[in-house]
């Protein structure tokens, strides 16, 4: 796991390397820069495979090809052992990709399994491409300098020390120079008619297993999140039968839900279990870091972006990989505000659009808050095998007709791993379940009059902040930031009027 950041222009070292200061969070292991007359690529690295070689930029045996790349491929021991005409210098999952990319070129993203953001350069075409995982775990931002150098990085706050021309680069979608952006995944649109529940029970199941024991790869220590909710308890159970001695980790105010629940888990699965109790002070002192990272000034986001940032700094301590639930209620109708559709294949393409959206809501949270504690955060739901499979279940099976208990079929499929009190507990998001709800909402209202936000909340570039909670953050994050230049293309909740049950 990586912070990358570059210019399309050669002799921009300086520039290059006060970019990379902006991320060191997200690899403070190494860096490095290469710069030729073309192109300054720069890597912050935080090592997870082969601890002692793969320095990036990384170049290919020839020198003609060079890469800065940001994530994990999980196939990369297979893809490896097909890759018999190269010479390898290092036992990294990254620079099976640089030779990957020699043999398929742009293709090459199709074969493989993991998250990414990359740039790979052509020394003698003079050329780019880069690519983005299908959902968007790993993130990549680009823009233009007023030179009209084309400049990339991991995160706004390194591009915007060259540029306030912020763009998203798509997820699961690639660019060259020659022929521009290219979309590469799609999620599957038409679910495949399944009656048999007990048969898509074994399909989760055996789907679930392969995802989380490949993420639990690594050349260092590995946890997992436990919130005590049915999403990251499933994960840390089914890592606990793979990895002996797992590390987990839980956060929250005195007395909440998720601290209550996190025990109860972690002595049934039998994790050794680490707890963080933080107060509201605690959270008043870090809310302005917690927005610095994030990037949003989402209320969903933030609230939840809270605990996570602290679960993060819990699990610094002890690991440098953590497991995450991330994923299950886009994938199985998690959102209490689903169960009101009265067509289930709208609810279906409901689903699909949350789900094409993690990278600005939930996804963006755990990778920036992951990061800005120096670890790296990874997501077994969001396997794409997963998410091919999960999209052919008929939707009555994921909201259950008879009862609407939300994410039905993921339940069912959780009874083999851990207690019922655990299996059947009603959804709670995150900040709701540590207690930090209510604490963030009250200091907004204290902080914002009404009289204020009346007149404040229309922007002159036309956005509108919709609550007394966004102005409050966004106020925070415009001194951090020149916030105008990417709020309108900011991820926001689906609807601030549920944002006590969504995300």
């Amino acid at each position: 796991m990586c912070g990358i950041a570059g210019i399309f222009h050669g002799n921009e070292t300086n520039r290059v390397k006060m970019m990379l200061e902006k991320i060191v969070h997200r690899g403070p292991d190494d860096h490095g820069v290469f710069s030729d007359s073309n192109i300054t690529l720069g890597h912050n690295r935080l090592t997870i495979i082969d601890l002692y070689s793969g320095r990036q930029p990384m170049k290919n045996e020839d020198g003609r090809y060079w890469m800065i790349f940001n994530g994990e491929i999980y196939n990369y021991k297979s893809l490896r052992s097909e890759l018999k005409n190269h010479n390898f210098a290092t036992n990294t999952d990254s620079e099976v990709i640089i030779h990957l990319y020699e043999e398929l070129k742009e293709d090459c993203v199709n074969y493989l399994d993991g998250m990414f953001s990359l740039v790979i350069y052509d020394s003698i075409e003079k050329t780019i491409f880069m690519a983005r995982d299908p959902l968007g775990i790993k993130p990549l931002y680009y823009g233009y300098t007023e030179e009209g150098y084309l400049a990339f990085a991991s995160e706004i706050k390194a591009l915007q020390v060259v540029t306030d021309d912020i763009n998203e680069f798509p997820n699961g979608q690639t660019y060259t120079t020659k022929n521009g952006f290219s979309k590469y995944f799609s999620i599957e649109q038409d679910p495949i008619n399944i009656k048999n529940a007990d048969d898509i029970v074994n399909g989760l199941r055996l789907r679930l297993e392969d995802s989380v024991r490949k993420r639990l790869v690594a050349d260092v220590p590995v946890g997992v999140f436990l919130s005590g909710g049915l999403d990251s308890s499933l994960i840390a159970a089914i890592a606990a039968k793979y990895k002996k001695n797992l590390n987990s980790f839980a956060v929250g105010m005195e007395g909440s839900n998720d601290i209550k629940n996190a025990r109860i888990v972690a002595d049934y699965i039998g994790t050794i279990h680490h707890e963080l109790i933080y107060t509201e002070d605690d959270i008043k002192k870090i809310l302005p870091k917690v927005i610095y990272y994030l990037e949003s000034c989402d209320p969903a986001l933030v609230r939840s972006a809270v605990a996570t940032y602290f679960v993060s700094k819990l699990a610094s301590k002890y690991v440098k990989v953590v497991l995450s639930g991330e994923g299950a209620d886009e994938l199985f109708g998690g959102y209490h505000y689903l169960k009101n559709y009265s067509n289930n294949w709208e609810m279906h393409t409901e689903l699909r659009s949350i789900t094409g959206n993690l990278h600005n809501s939930n996804l963006q949270r755990v990778d920036r808050m992951t990061m800005a504690n120096s670890i790296e955060g990874r997501v077994p739901f969001l396997d794409t095998e997963m998410i091919h499979y999960a999209f052919k279940i008929k939707p009555s099976y994921k909201i259950s007709e008879k009862d609407k208990t939300e994410k039905w079929i993921l339940r069912k499929t959780a009874e083999e791993y851990l207690p019922d009190s655990i299996v059947w507990r009603r959804k709670e998001k995150f900040s709701i379940g540590t207690g930090t709800n209510e604490v963030l909402n009250s200091l907004a209202e204290s902080e914002i009059s009404d009289r204020y936000f009346v007149k404040n909340k229309k922007l002159a570039n036309g956005f509108e902040i919709k609550s007394k909670e966004e102005m409050y953050y966004y106020n925070i994050l415009k001194e951090q930031f020149a916030v105008d230049a990417f709020i309108n293309e900011m991820g926001r909740s689906r609807s601030l009027d549920d944002f006590q049950i969504y995300a």
